[in-house]
């Protein structure tokens, strides 16, 4: 029984742990919470993507509909594929920098089933960088 009583508040904490804080203002931060964000969907890690979302993020998918942080939330508690990025670069501006990419969801067997250019907004705020805005455009996927 104590033994299920630590596991249950290991779990506990684990869910609850804080955002991370004193995070560098530099392209390779950016970078890596892009690379973060990615993991997150794949692992449908909520809590990571909590803190990488600002309360105001909105998002433009390719076909042009908006989608809130609510929804983006939502949607990350379902199985997603997953993403391989490349093609990123970064800058930064301050308490601003913005990360721009190519991101492919590859089917199981590893091959591109769907592909994304994309550009994400960042702001500076309590020592992390928050994303508060996302554009995707669909780039076709060459059948080989």
């Amino acid at each position: 029984m104590r033994i299920l009583l630590c596991i249950f508040l290991f779990c506990a904490l684990a869910h609850a742990a804080p955002c991370p804080t004193s995070q560098a203002k530099d392209e390779t931060t950016l970078m890596q919470m892009e690379e973060g964000w990615a993991r997150a969907i794949e692992q449908q890690n909520v809590g990571a993507l909590d803190c990488i979302l600002a309360d105001e993020f909105e998002d433009a998918n390719p076909a042009g509909a908006l989608s809130g942080r609510a929804k983006i939330l939502r949607a990350a508690q379902r199985p997603g594929s997953h993403h391989q990025l490349s093609e990123m670069h970064a800058r930064v501006y301050g308490d601003v920098g913005y990360i721009r990419g190519l991101a492919t969801a590859l089917t199981a067997d590893g091959k591109p089933k769907a592909m994304v250019r994309f550009t994400d907004l960042y702001v500076y705020r309590n020592g992390r960088w928050q994303c508060v805005a996302a554009h995707e455009s669909e780039v076709p996927v060459e059948r080989r």
